[in-house]
């Protein structure tokens, strides 16, 4: 597999992979640290997936590796953009792009439904079209189409079976988790940049009008809404441990990693409350490494950890129509 060329004349395959490895040291220190854990074929997969999400996102938002969002005003282009790059990858086309060329391969070695892509794709649309969470099911819809679509295509390249619906379920829920926790680490940001992904139905019942979320006589509500959303992606998390008995033990040692990586943003953000957003949370790098300690015993022991047993029936489902 590695070596192998995308192309007559395009870069091979390791040139991109290396690229890929780039986006996700400069895009995110917490995925980078997880997917190390990972054997070679899945950790590079990871990168690979992870490069071609990254440039959807920066495209989208007007960002470089998911930093300083800056608003854009073309919101429709750009989206035509990452369609248009997104289906010729799909379709097997070189594209020119490393992080395009990266789904290409992806898709490739994985045999990937093309619904899954173009889910992601229908969150970014949404942005386009500057949209807010009117309730809690609308905010994890959105949750589903930027994050939790994200775990299931890791799942299929970790060789969970497109009928397995309750592994996949695991998977959605740990991609939920992940951006719910960013939700809540990203307010600030966020409104600073003229949005808003906290439900209207949260913000009205604590009397924060969606312009103005951070002006100082909302920060004590603002901040039980940060609690509010940890707490939800506390019990993503919980449920997302159950699915990596299904997994092999690398494998299921970075889902471990990462949940734990991710999980201690969001609890941050609770802990901190309303000075959640006076500074960005992150971990440092000696937790992160305590984290993955962790995780390696939980991996060894995850069939007594988390034994199988029905998902919480309270917790939002993803649509099931993608993966058939």
């Amino acid at each position: 597999m590695s070596g192998a060329h995308s192309g007559a004349s395009g870069p091979s395959r390791d040139a991109i992979v290396a690229t890929a490895q780039e986006a996700i040291a400069r895009g995110s220190r917490s995925f980078a640290a997880a997917s190390r854990l990972f054997d070679r074929a899945n950790r590079e997969r990871a990168w690979l997936l992870y490069a071609w999400c990254r440039a959807c996102d920066d495209i989208a938002d007007g960002q470089d590796h998911g930093h300083g969002m800056t608003g854009v005003t073309d919101g429709p282009a750009r989206l035509a953009e990452i369609s248009a790059k997104t289906e010729a990858a799909l379709g097997g086309a070189e594209i020119g792009d490393p992080a395009f060329d990266a789904l290409r391969l992806f898709a490739a070695e994985v045999k990937l439904p093309p619904a899954l892509p173009r889910d992601l794709i229908a969150g970014f649309a949404l942005d386009a079209e500057d949209w807010r969470p009117q309730t809690e099911q609308d905010l994890y819809l959105y949750c589903y189409h930027v994050a939790g679509v994200v775990g299931c295509m890791m799942a299929l390249a970790m060789g969970v079976s497109r009928d397995d619906d309750a592994t996949l379920d695991r998977a959605c829920d740990l991609g939920l988790a992940f951006q719910l926790a960013n939700i809540a680490r990203d307010v600030g940001e966020d409104a600073r940049a003229g949005r808003c992904y906290l439900p209207q139905d949260w913000l009205d019942e604590a009397g924060i009008p969606a312009d103005d979320l951070l002006a100082v006589q909302y920060r004590d509500a603002l901040g039980r809404l940060g609690a509010r959303l940890a707490e939800r992606a506390a019990a993503y998390e919980a449920s997302a441990r159950f699915g990596t008995p299904a997994l092999a033990f690398r494998s299921a040692w970075a889902v471990l990693a990462a949940a734990d990586i991710y999980g201690a943003i969001a609890r941050q953000v609770a802990a901190l409350g309303p000075r959640a957003w006076d500074k960005r949370v992150s971990t440092s790098g000696a937790a992160k490494i305590g984290m993955m300690a962790r995780a390696w015993g939980q991996a060894r022991e995850r069939h007594a950890l988390y034994p199988e047993q029905p998902r919480d029936p309270a917790l939002w489902t993803r649509p099931r129509a993608a993966l058939r």
